[in-house]
């Protein structure tokens, strides 16, 4: 851990982080008649990259993995890119 992390009183803090794998624009009808095993399509590919936030801010995108070992099966993100997040969130 740097310096700035370990003087910030907030760094213990936990914080919520959204990952955002695509957008859909349904129409309110079409939305109304969803059922079970419908199918929604998303504005992105499989192998595009996600969008993490912390709540409308950006800060680093990255790629959809699955996890190997003790947490075989669980779902993670390998960042590609990530925010300058100096300056604050």
């Amino acid at each position: 851990m740097d310096d700035i992390a370990e003087s910030n009183p907030f760094s213990q803090v936990p914080i919520e982080v959204t990952i955002s794998v695509g957008r859909a624009r349904p129409l309110v009808r079409d939305l109304l008649r969803l059922s079970k095993d419908a199918v929604l399509q998303l504005d992105r590919r499989v192998d595009d990259p996600v969008e993490l936030y912390v709540g409308d801010r950006l800060i680093a995108r990255g790629e959809l993995t699955e996890l190997d070992g003790e947490n075989a099966g669980q779902l993670a993100v390998r960042l590609t890119e990530v925010a300058n997040l100096r300056g604050g969130l």
